[in-house]
């Protein structure tokens, strides 16, 4: 008895500490009217933003992302739609640190590749059905025609309107952008031996997730060494330089001659590649820090170390064949499409004009990115059987296509009806 009155006395002598040290109130003392009225005509939203930190808190209203200029049912469109910048009046240090990362500058390439220009609106503008659905991540200007629901960037991860850490923080909500064809990230890291620890324990933190890696401690800029293509400037392996000059010849960064052209400071403002050894070697070095959490320093380096050797393997077939088409083209065997200020183009994509070309395009975007990424995410399936496999082998088709064209070109042989 006298234990159960001394513990009681501590209970309430500690009991003014508590009320005070405690959590604030988790909610606004009165909901807004925006919230009475998006009750009846939009519930799910209401719902989702109730749930969130910035309902319970009472930090952040619908007024503050969305303005006040909206007040009825028939001027819908003066709500505002948050960007960045809004997101930054309360979270200003995670809004730098994504403006100076690649995500941000995500939607260079919707208006700068050849290629997409050519698709149909709804996939490469507002209706985000195709390219820019992913590619809205990226800062823009949502002054331009069409873009009113396009402007967001932070809600790509943290959607809308429970703006979750938790959500942004699952591997399973970078898949959405991160799959497919030209970049299966999530494919490779949920059946490495990553990602099958983490979709078997969870979120116990012995396996790594996208952020472990590519978001060291929260960092918003989600860089990495290689960058997108697998390019870095310079190389001091000779050979391996030449077969990159090619390479960025093939994408129109360097004209034939060898010379930077206009597409370089596309590739300067998109952050794709790394112009300089001392931006690679700074996120090669913050990748070197976090693997080395679970993996000895050697071990570490040596797979980094594996994974850059097959870049160089891919480099090799990749320019060997894009050598093949280009002297095609010088030979007059194949001509430059009307329009185009180069040829063979990569960035055209599957708009290339001929099957040998499609076939480049691919080994580019498809296979060249499954050997080296799949390397990176420590898939050897993906990196070999789905990258350096069809690689080779569309390398091979490539000049027996080659060979055909040109037999086929020769004087007085029969010409193949169209």
């Amino acid at each position: 008895m006298r234990g159960f009155r001394l513990v009681l006395s501590l209970f309430l002598v500690w009991l003014p500490v508590l009320a005070v040290a405690g959590p604030k109130a988790t909610a606004p003392a009165k909901d807004s009217s925006c919230i009475h009225c998006h009750q009846q005509v939009t519930p799910g939203i209401v719902q989702q933003h109730k749930a969130s930190r910035h309902y319970q808190s009472g930090e952040a209203d619908c007024a503050d992302c969305h303005g006040s200029d909206h007040q009825a049912m028939d001027d819908a469109r003066k709500a505002r739609i948050p960007t960045p910048a809004t997101c930054a009046q309360c979270h200003q240090e995670q809004v730098t640190q994504y403006q100076n990362g690649k995500h941000s500058l995500a939607w260079v390439a919707m208006e700068a590749m050849p290629g997409l220009q050519h698709q149909p609106t709804p996939m490469k503008g507002a209706g985000l059905k195709g390219c820019s659905g992913c590619h809205k991540i990226g800062d823009k200007d949502g002054s331009k025609a069409g873009l009113h629901y396009g402007t967001g960037a932070c809600d790509s991860c943290h959607t809308r309107h429970t703006f979750s850490k938790k959500e942004a923080r699952d591997p399973r909500a970078c898949a959405t952008c991160h799959m497919g064809f030209d970049h299966p990230h999530w494919e490779m890291y949920s059946t490495s031996k990553h990602g099958v620890i983490w979709q078997i324990e969870g979120d116990t933190g012995r396996a790594p997730t996208c952020t472990t890696c590519h978001m060291q401690q929260g960092d918003h800029g989600v860089m990495t060494a290689w960058g997108f293509l697998a390019l870095r400037l310079p190389e001091e392996d000779a050979e391996w330089m030449a077969d990159r000059v090619e390479i960025l010849k093939a994408l129109g960064v360097l004209d034939h001659a060898g010379n930077p052209t206009g597409r370089l400071e596309v590739v300067k403002a998109g952050k794709v590649a790394r112009l300089t050894r001392e931006a690679f070697d700074a996120e090669r070095q913050k990748m070197q820090q976090t693997c080395a959490h679970c993996h000895s320093p050697s071990y570490v380096k040596d797979q980094l170390e594996a994974g850059d050797r097959m870049i160089r393997e891919a480099d090799r077939v990749f320019a060997r064949a894009i050598r093949t088409v280009r002297a095609l083209y010088a030979d007059g065997i194949l001509t430059t499409p009307e329009g185009w200020t180069m040829a063979p183009d990569l960035l055209q994509f599957y708009d290339a004009k001929t099957p040998i070309e499609q076939d480049l395009y691919k080994m580019l975007m498809e296979y060249r990115m499954r050997a080296f990424q799949g390397a990176f995410h420590n898939n050897p399936d993906y990196s070999h059987w789905y990258g350096w496999a069809p690689l080779v082998e569309t390398a091979s088709r490539i000049e027996a296509e080659a060979q055909r064209l040109r037999a086929e070109h020769r004087p007085g042989t029969p010409k193949r009806q169209k």
